[in-house]
């Protein structure tokens, strides 16, 4: 494996990862700021390996990992990104991802994910059980019920985006993306669409 790509919107990241890269003796490496940029150099160059962001500025790193998964690409992928694991780790790992690192830890996590992987095992965080209260139970379980769809309209609402701009960036059109929208307030038993923000925030989902 020495052929690597990293997808992720902050440059202060991707020089970090690249230095981490080097190290661990990867030859070739190429960076993408979002997901068209990572689909344009997939087509292009052959990757063993995908460091992935689930959070990009023009989709989710869950519609890439689908692309993927639906594609010819060989590449393994590994998930490198802030979103809680407790809700995301899963998600990742139905799309076909080998390995979840939560950037809140040490970079050496990150060499243990790719040496890991580089051995053809899997990486992923021991999510600890710890005791929810009856509303944090319902509420992951609402969670656990939305499509990846859902989970990134939501994500983009969250952060203040209006219908538009989350049509424009997820390439729908505005009545989806309002359809969408309504179903999120059904499905996750708010109020109206302002609350979907505190949703968002109480359960650590931006």
């Amino acid at each position: 494996m020495k052929s690597v790509l990293i997808v992720d919107d902050h440059p202060v990241i991707r020089a970090a990862l690249k230095l981490v890269l080097e190290r661990e003796g990867f030859k070739r490496i190429h960076e993408a700021a979002s997901v068209g940029e990572a689909l344009t150099i997939l087509r292009q160059h052959p990757v063993d390996v995908l460091i992935l962001d689930l959070v990009m500025p023009d989709g989710s790193g869950l519609d890439l990992l689908e692309r993927i998964r639906s594609s010819a690409w060989k590449c393994v992928v590994l998930v490198f990104t802030s979103l809680d694991p407790l809700f995301f780790q899963e998600r990742c790992m139905r799309g076909g991802a080998l390995a979840y690192v939560s950037k809140t830890n040490s970079l050496d996590q990150l060499h243990k994910a790719l040496h890991a992987l580089m051995a053809g095992y899997t990486y992923f965080a021991q999510l600890v059980s710890s005791p929810m209260n009856p509303l944090q139970h319902s509420e992951k379980k609402m969670i656990d019920s939305l499509s990846n769809r859902e989970m990134n309209i939501l994500q983009h609402l969250a952060r203040g985006l209006s219908n538009k701009a989350i049509a424009k960036a997820m390439n729908l059109s505005h009545k989806t993306v309002s359809t969408y929208k309504t179903r999120l307030i059904i499905k996750l038993g708010v109020v109206a669409a302002v609350h979907l923000r505190d949703f968002a925030i109480r359960n650590h989902l931006i």
